[in-house]
């Protein structure tokens, strides 16, 4: 199934409620945890990763050239 844009409306408390068909449709549950990235005069709103889902996401990258804490002045 494949949901058509809807129109939401942002409470005086700042928040969003997402349209039972997009839940639905995404498996989105209450509870879960949402990333929000800034796109233009929009966002893109997706579920967090657990972290055992960002297991190996870097395999082969260098590992060398990046700072940490120790190389700030």
């Amino acid at each position: 199934m494949r949901i058509s844009a809807a129109t939401i409306t942002l409470s005086s408390k700042f928040q969003l409620s997402i349209p039972k068909a997009v839940r639905e449709e995404r498996r989105w549950e209450a509870g879960q945890k949402f990333v929000i990235i800034p796109k233009g005069k929009g966002m893109l709103v997706m579920p967090a990763p657990e972290l055992d889902e960002l297991a190996g996401i870097a395999k082969g990258a260098c590992k060398g050239g990046y700072r940490d804490r120790e190389d700030r002045t």
